[in-house]
């Protein structure tokens, strides 16, 4: 199992970012795919969610309205842009999926809003 992040980086407030996760090893259409982040000093939080076909996605309050997150199966990668970005959006990035309660994880990319 292999979950790649890629797409982070600096961006100023209010700016944009499409990050990135390209999944192999395992049957991606089967998982519902997730994104978390992780700040300095912080617990580690869930961002967005979206079911295996795409059909259902959820969101923590604070990115809604904000976030996107999206699949594409037929290249097994998922997607999660972010747009109006601001500073407390600064935090590694991880996508991740779950099967009989182990979690599988990214490297994690770097996303840094800052002016």
């Amino acid at each position: 199992v292999q979950l790649v992040e890629s797409g982070g980086g600096l961006v100023q407030p209010g700016g944009s970012l499409r990050l990135s996760c390209a999944a192999s090893g395992f049957t991606f259409s089967w998982y519902t795919m997730r994104w978390h982040r992780q700040a300095p000093g912080k617990e580690r939080e869930l961002v967005a969610a979206i079911t295996s076909t795409g059909s259902n996605t959820n969101y923590t309050d604070s990115v809604k309205g904000r976030f996107t997150i999206s699949r594409d199966n037929a290249k097994n990668t998922v997607f999660l842009q972010m747009n109006s970005l601001k500073p407390e959006d600064t935090a590694v990035y991880y996508c991740n999926f779950m099967v009989f309660l182990k979690v599988y994880w990214g490297q994690g990319t770097q996303v840094t809003v800052s002016s």
